[in-house]
């Protein structure tokens, strides 16, 4: 009976029990469905999703960017550092074995010990080490440690997706600015030589100064523009070289922005899936897992702990007779810590973790709900910046004609030049619009890929 007893001792002492319960997901106000139209199918993680825009050089600049983005270097660096904390913390649940040697030849002072004399002494002990984990207390510090590591291999995942998706998008951007670029000197070009003639008119006394005046504040005011225009695209490409992780520089191009291919259909999946897919919900939760299991740790740290120690060893004035029976030398002892009187400071440390984990908690369920919303608002303005841009572009239309018939009018003499100034505003601003609204179309598959947490695939 007697070795039965100490046989469930050891195995308690050895296994243990937990003073919290294991992690599970909260349960959470997950819709069963998007508000906004969205045609239903699966949807999967895929880098190769830019693939759909059909742009080599925009494929070449991403493929860059996750190779030298310090950004993503400094994300994978703490994946590293994380796996190896991992591991720090993990062996605390296991013993520690370590080997002490010495050596040394000394003489103590003759006044203190009168004839002492030279001594040698010779040494060595194996030291055995071990917690019980009485409590879970070094069960929960690694599920802690095992979260935080997950939590940051899906940051890096998060930082790996943002990338892309800013590579994609000041990409468009950069080629939205080179198409506003060249209205803007079509344009002047255009403003130029109406100048010419109304000077040369107004020179003739056909026209008065004031249509000069006018043709002369137009033309400056299509400079400004190309000024403005040169600036941004300077800018974004010096930005575009960051991301690339080069120096500020000149970037390649590829397709035109009205040469880019619109995706099939995208099967945005459901609401649910984004718990899994979304890396900064992952990480979220992870952050949310690891204080849960910190809580036990603090609880643990409120009950009693025991330690294992043991060492064997030798010890000996001569270095021949550590070999010797008579050298040896050994030690087994068992220590037990318990708290009794600390002015509450444990059980503050423990409510302040719950206080940490509720905080996590709610974390979790707002970077939830932002998930939610900007899948929402991607996927209607994939809809609405298409109907935007078809609704631009019969604006355009219409403005290229009204300029054409404005400006023979004004040759016949029909009319003054205000209404040439009126139709060519409508005009320039117009084209401006245009390219712009093309570029929120695209971006807007930009962003849905963001917001599902890494693409959809389009193969069926």
């Amino acid at each position: 009976m007697r070795g039965r007893l100490t046989a469930v001792l050891l195995a308690t002492l050895a296994s243990g029990c937990m003073l919290t319960p294991d992690y599970e997901r909260p349960d959470l106000d997950v819709p069963p469905d998007y508000e906004q139209p969205a045609p239903s199918g699966p949807t999967a993680a895929n880098l190769d999703w830019w693939q759909v825009f059909q742009d080599d050089a925009l494929e070449g600049l991403i493929r860059t960017a996750l190779d030298e983005n310090k950004d993503l270097g400094i994300a994978l660096a703490r994946i590293f550092e994380a796996r190896e904390q991992f591991t720090v913390v993990r062996a605390d649940q296991f013993p520690f074995l370590d080997l002490l040697g010495i050596g040394g030849r000394g003489r103590p002072s003759q006044i203190q010990v009168p004839g002492a004399g030279t001594s040698d002494n010779y040494g060595w002990s194996a030291e055995l080490s071990y917690e019980v984990d009485l409590w879970g207390k070094l069960r929960r510090a690694t599920e802690a440690a095992e979260a935080d590591l997950l939590a940051t291999e899906a940051a890096f995942r998060n930082v790996t997706i943002t990338l892309v998706s800013d590579v994609a998008s000041f990409y468009l951007l950069l080629r939205d600015l080179d198409e506003r670029l060249s209205i803007a000197q079509r344009t002047a070009a255009s403003r130029r030589e109406s100048l010419r003639i109304i000077q040369a008119r107004f020179d003739k006394g056909t026209v008065p100064e004031l249509d000069v005046n006018q043709a002369q504040i137009e033309l400056a005011i299509a400079e400004v523009a190309i000024a403005a225009f040169e600036r941004q695209v300077v800018q974004t490409e010096n930005t575009l070289a960051i991301l690339l992780g080069r120096n500020p520089g000149p970037v390649a191009r590829g397709l035109r922005l009205e040469e880019q291919t619109f995706p099939p259909v995208v099967p945005p999946g459901l609401p649910s899936e984004l718990l899994q897919r979304r890396p900064d919900v992952v990480v979220s939760e992870e952050i949310l897992a690891s204080e849960t299991a910190l809580v036990g740790v603090a609880e643990a740290l409120r009950y009693p702990s025991i330690t294992l120690t043991g060492s064997f060893g030798s010890v000996s004035d001569e270095l021949s007779d550590l070999n010797t029976s008579e050298a040896k030398v050994w030690n087994i002892a068992g220590g037990l810590l318990a708290p009794i009187f600390n002015s509450g400071q444990l059980e503050a440390q423990a409510e302040a973790q719950r206080a940490r984990m509720q905080q996590a908690l709610l974390d979790y369920e707002a970077t939830l709900q932002q998930a939610f919303r900007e899948v929402e608002d991607a996927l209607v303005s994939m809809r609405t910046f298409r109907q935007e841009h078809a609704a631009r572009q019969r604006q355009v239309r219409a403005a290229r004609n009204a300029s054409r018939l404005s400006r023979a009018r004004y040759d016949a003499g029909v009319v003054d030049y205000l209404e040439v100034l009126d139709s060519e505003r409508s005009l320039f601003q117009a084209e401006l619009d245009e390219s712009a609204t093309l570029r929120e179309s695209l971006d807007a598959v930009v962003r849905l890929y963001e917001a599902l947490g890494g693409g959809w695939t389009v193969a069926p």
